[in-house]
């Protein structure tokens, strides 16, 4: 058996990995990068395999980082299985045909500009049309049932808490007699996520390859958050503010609003503050202010077995946790653009939840000038977005082409996060009854990985690797598993980091120079003439350069 990592090596986003077992070959996960345009890039580019060569995928979950890119590989002429839980399938037929809305909507900006420039028009990756399409090649499984894919190759897809049908999934492949098993935990659930249930403990396996998002944090645990988010909510309406959420469309939205339902049904209000502070939430509208969050929500709605038992429970006596009184839905632009003319104290959840794309935007640009207002981010934000920027302590930042003042109070709860921490994902690892020879990690940024990897070796005693893009492992049944790469395939993707480097350093290069741009329009760079000359003349030189570059 062979492992090759193709996404999310040493980064969060662009899930992919292809496996060799078997005579066969298939992966697990095709998803998007996002963040960086650096890492973006990546989305567009030729596939690092041969989709002819491609017998099945095996999906994890719904979301864009680990299933977008199956439409792409469709419209190349894929057409065997992609397998993931009813659920997952469900969630991605919304979310596959949103993301190709969304590539169709950017594609149409940018072919604006690039026809003002005389240059040709490029076309979308996908449309949502061919993200319907390809929804015929999904198969849907059940939890904790073993699909023999052919005579020597079986998987099973686990609870992973992560989402609505996420897995974590089992494979076992036979060769020459002998069988290997790989664990693939797409993303682990925070363990005291409402709604779902905890993540699957798996009780043995040869090799895992395992998430690492939070590898190096703690989250703050259930009642924490809970008596946060009171808090930030009722302080900023009390002062007659708004709360923009940045909500993923899919998991968060549904958890706060269930958080909310929990909080709104509290009968213990015997601490004054506490009442005065729920009486403030009781009468506070909630809109929802994202299609794809109101198609989710019906999804969650449907797949009620999916649920923690007390929740089916409750619902089994009529009460839906993500329904309640205040609770409205904002379906069409008009009504999205109304929110922002309210006058009225109100929370507003609008997707997506790095703030790169979709209706979040808009309530960042109307809010994020007030200082009455607060943003309360309730989900992991990549390097490069939006999201981060603000997290980050930006100051100003530029939406639609404005400059906006960060003024806004700025509150980020990270227990609200779908991914299980360093506590949950070491007690992952701890959980194997006859514990793996040796782990991956992926699916975290470089720091995280670092010391998820040192906690797993010093204390569970197994030799962790952190793989880099394009390396393949041969899985030979020892604890050391060999790193194959070719020279020729060293060279190609040392010049693919390379080339994302370079850009890397021009995005940084453009967030200078927009700094620059502002500080000279405050005249808090320059404060005399002969600087101004001195500025000006270190401006031509650059220009100079760059032009030189061109040529």
């Amino acid at each position: 058996m062979k492992v090759t990592f193709l996404g999310a090596a040493k980064t969060v986003t662009g899930s992919n990995h292809l496996i060799e077992a078997a005579g066969k070959k298939f992966l697990v996960d095709l998803g998007m990068y996002q963040g960086k345009i650096t890492e973006e890039l990546n989305n567009e580019a030729p596939f690092l395999f041969n989709p002819d060569e491609i017998d099945f995928v095996l999906l994890t979950h719904a979301h864009i980082d680990h299933s977008g890119r199956i439409p792409k590989l469709y419209n190349e002429g894929y057409r065997n299985p992609v397998y993931a839980t009813k659920a997952t399938c469900d969630l991605c037929s919304i979310m596959l045909p949103d993301s190709g809305h969304i590539q169709e909507t950017e594609t149409e900006w940018k072919n604006r500009k690039r026809l003002r420039e005389g240059k040709e028009p490029v076309l979308p990756m996908y449309t949502a049309e061919d993200a319907e399409k390809c929804l015929e090649i999904f198969k849907p499984v059940g939890y904790d049932e073993i699909v023999d894919i052919d005579d020597n190759i079986s998987v099973r897809f686990n609870d992973a808490g992560h989402m609505l049908g996420s897995a974590i999934i089992e494979i076992w492949a036979t060769e020459d007699g002998k069988t290997t098993k790989i664990v693939f935990s797409g993303d682990i659930g925070n363990n005291d996520l409402p709604l779902l249930d905890s993540p699957t403990m798996i009780g043995s396996a040869d090799y895992v390859v395992m998430e690492s998002t939070y590898g190096n944090r703690l989250h703050v645990r259930n009642e924490e958050k809970a008596e946060t988010f009171l808090n930030v909510v009722s302080e900023t309406l009390d002062n007659g503010g708004t709360v923009v959420i940045p909500s993923f469309a899919v998991g968060r939205t549904q958890e706060i609003l269930y958080e909310i339902d929990k909080l709104k049904e509290e009968k213990s209000v015997e601490d004054k503050e506490f009442a005065r502070k729920y009486k403030i939430l009781m009468k506070a509208d909630v809109y929802v202010d994202s299609p794809l969050a109101i198609s989710a929500t019906e999804i969650f709605k449907k797949n009620t077995e999916l649920f923690e038992d007390d929740i089916q429970e409750k619902i089994k006596r009529g009460d839906n946790p993500l329904e309640f009184p205040g609770l409205h839905f904002t379906v069409t632009a008009d009504e999205s653009k109304e929110l922002n003319n309210m006058d009225k104290p109100c929370i507003i959840l609008s997707a997506s939840g790095m703030c790169d794309v979709g209706r979040i935007k808009h309530h960042l640009k109307h809010n994020l000038w007030k200082p009455t207002s607060t943003i309360l981010f309730v989900g992991y934000q990549a390097p490069g977005t939006l999201g981060r920027s603000i997290i980050d302590g930006a100051k100003k930042v530029k939406i639609f082409g404005e400059e906006i003042a960060v003024n806004a109070r700025i509150e980020y709860i990270e227990g609200y996060s779908g991914h299980a921490d360093q506590e949950w994902l070491l007690n992952f690892v701890y959980s194997f009854r006859n514990p793996p020879k040796h782990i991956f990690l992926v699916h975290g940024e470089e720091d995280s990985e670092k010391e998820l990897k040192q906690k797993i070796e010093e204390t569970a005693e197994i030799k962790v690797t952190m793989p880099s893009l394009g390396e393949t492992y041969n899985l030979d049944g020892t604890d050391t598993p060999k790193l194959e790469l070719s020279e020729e395939d060293q060279a190609h993707y040392e010049k693919m980091i390379k080339r994302y480097e370079v850009l890397d350093n021009i995005d940084n290069l453009m967030e200078k120079m927009l700094d620059m741009e502002s500080a000279v329009k405050e005249n808090k760079l320059v404060t005399n003439d002969e600087e101004i000359e001195t500025l000006s003349k270190r401006v031509k030189e650059l220009q100079s350069h760059i032009d030189n570059l061109l040529k």
